[in-house]
Formats: C-alpha cells, structure tokens, sequence
C-alpha cells in the first residue's frame, strides 16, 4: 500500500506543477457543453416561408391570418407573399426561403362545397431540421384551421392528453452528463495514458523496474493517481455544468454523494482501461494519435448527444461494452431525473466489473523489463 501511494504522491505533485494540463483538461469539455448545448438545444425560428395564394378568397384569407399569427408568436417562420409561383419556387432553390405554401385556385369553393380542399408545402427538405420544424408548424396551422368554430360539449372522438413525469428538459441539460464523461476522459487520455508513456520514453519507467514494487501495485498506483486527477475534472465540470445549465437543486448532499460515487467509479474505469491499452506502447505519439479514434468510437455511441434507439444494430452492440454509455446513463437519471442507487445500480456494477476486468488484464500484460 506505501508503494502504491507513493506513486500516488509522485504523480499529483507533477500534476500540481502543471496548471496549462489542468486549464486544457477542463476547457475542451467546458467548451463542448457550452457551444453544442445551445447550438443544438434551441427551437428552429425564423424560417421563410413563401405563400402564394392562386384563390384569394375568405377561407385562404383566414388560412393566412393563421399563418401570421404563427409569425407573432412561436416565430418559427416569417411569411413572404408571392405572386408569382415560379418566382418562389426559384428563391427556394436558391435558399432564399425554406417553403413555399401554395393555396391552389378552388380551395375557397372545396372548403365550402367540403370537397377535400388541399394546399401544398414545398419545403428545401436538404436541411431535415428546418424541414421537420416547418411541416410540424405547417401541420398545426392547418389542424387549427380545421378547428370547428362551436364545439359540441359532448366529445365524440378520443382526445390524448400529454402528462410530463418530469420539468422541460433543455438540451444543454441532456449534453450536460455526456460533458462530465468527456471531461474524465480527458483527464484520464492526457493526465493518465500519455504521462504514462511519455514517462517510457524519457527513461523515467526505468527506475520503478529496479525497486521491489510488484506488478499489480504499479498498475494500481498509476490507476488510482489518474483517477484522482479525472474525479477532480469530473467534479468541476459537474459544478460549474450544472449551474450554467440550470440543474433544479444541484447542491442536494444526497444527489452529491451519489454524482460522486458514479464520478469515481467512471474515472476508475476509463483509467484502467486506458492502461489495458496502453501497456505494452513504447511510442509517445501512438495515444495521441488514438485520441480522435477512442473519442468517436466511446463518446457518440454512448447515447450522450443522441438516444440509442436511433442506432444501428452494430452500433448498438458497440454501446453496450462502452463504458461511457453507462457512466452517461447514471449520470442523466441523477441530474434530469434525482433518482436513488436502485436506478442506477446495474450502470455502477458494469462500471466496477469492467474496472477489475481491464485492470486485471493491464497488470497480466505488463512487462518488468525494458
């Protein structure tokens, strides 16, 4: 145990000396949270949308009034009359406007005559966000205008009635969890892996192989020492995150102890499996070189920017050995949702088990040799 907390004690002080490592660790994840949280986490407004009305009647009058007072409030486009079809059509293909609404001539006497009216929504669909927020507002335009104007105080058709668990969650919220695991990796990938290696390469390795610590402490003590820097990045990210983001209640002691433990449990984690892989390299520039790879293959499989259920089987399977995909789903029920250790009990055992497995494996391949 002395030997191990020896190195412990090494490798903070290091760590200590060099604040430009800790400033790095932390701004890149900070920096995520921020940008795409609130690139990706607001409503799609402003669209134009172009409106050409070939019937000019009270029924396409009224239709337009809706869709002025879809511009006065939800804003989630302003309107553009045309008279010109062609010229509409060509402005959007020149990505002037995202629409054009068509309101064909004979739509007033369909209305009337209820003889199918319809009108046309010809959208730039090469943006599926715009288009998607487009058609859903379109949508609900038309729904309204299809409202009766009296009525009956018997309903006659099923309604569905929509009952939230839980308050409107923004998205930089939802990126909030998957930041905190971003933010231990990159404690863990530049204070772990790479001192590690960088150490190989300068000859520093070379004194642990003369002195009677074992294996197992060896790998142990770099463990817990890169683990301890990732938890204090976790920590901070976790507390400055969750106050920008606007988390309900984030200085809960229970909800602390609690983000605390899952914290611990993924730095240990990412660390050993950091060591697994690193273990037998010689080459500084091999785990830089790794960096981008392992961040796309742990980070976006993991559900933390967008829900598994839309993956692909393969990308499923490779979710469910990731670590990140856990730790990110312990951390999401604990901040958007407060639960107990109940909800996240199988995420910490396969945290754990993955720990002892990657460690178990770093200390077999370990070689007390040059």
């Amino acid at each position: 145990m002395h030997r191990m907390l020896a190195i412990l004690e090494r490798e903070l002080r290091r760590f200590r000396r060099s604040p430009a490592l800790i400033v790095m660790s932390l701004i890149f994840p900070f920096g995520q949270l921020i940008v795409l949280g609130y690139a990706f986490g607001g409503q799609v407004r402003n669209l134009k949308l172009a409106i050409v009305d070939h019937d000019r009647r009270l029924p396409a009058v009224k239709l337009r009034e809706l869709t002025v007072a879809v511009t006065a409030n939800a804003r989630t486009f302003d309107t553009i009359n045309y008279s010109d079809e062609g010229q509409a059509l060509s402005d959007l293909r020149n990505g002037h406007v995202n629409g054009v609404l068509t309101i064909p001539n004979g739509f007033s006497e369909r209305v009337v005559d209820k003889n199918e009216p319809r009108i046309a929504l010809i959208q730039d669909n090469t943006d599926s966000f715009n288009s998607s927020a487009m058609v859903a507002s379109v949508n609900g335009l038309v729904a309204a205008y299809n409202e009766p104007a009296l009525r009956s105080r018997l309903a006659t058709q099923p309604r569905l009635e929509i009952v939230e668990v839980y308050p409107y969650v923004p998205y930089v919220q939802y990126l909030l969890p998957g930041s905190i695991v971003m933010s231990i990796f990159m404690m863990v990938m530049i204070g772990g892996g790479i001192i590690y290696i960088d150490d190989k390469a300068r000859g520093l390795h070379e004194g642990y192989l003369v002195t009677p610590i074992t294996r197992l402490e060896l790998i142990a003590g770099f463990t817990v020492s890169g683990a301890t820097k990732a938890v204090i990045s976790g920590v901070v990210l976790m507390t400055l995150g969750s106050l920008i983001s606007g988390i309900e209640d984030p200085f809960d002691p229970l909800r602390l102890l609690r983000l605390f433990v899952v914290i611990v449990a993924t730095a240990v984690a990412l660390m050993s499996m950091m060591f697994l892989i690193m273990v037998r390299m010689n080459d500084p520039l091999m785990p830089r070189a790794m960096f981008g790879v392992l961040n796309t293959l742990l980070y976006f499989p993991s559900g933390a920017v967008y829900p598994q259920q839309a993956f692909p089987d393969w990308m499923r399977a490779l979710a469910a050995v990731d670590p990140f995909t856990y730790a990110v789903h312990a951390l999401k029920c604990l901040l958007l949702k407060n639960t107990g250790f109940a909800a996240i009990l199988p995420d910490l055992t396969f945290l754990c088990v993955f720990s002892m497995l990657a460690m178990t494996g770093a200390t077999l391949l370990f070689r007390r040799s040059l």
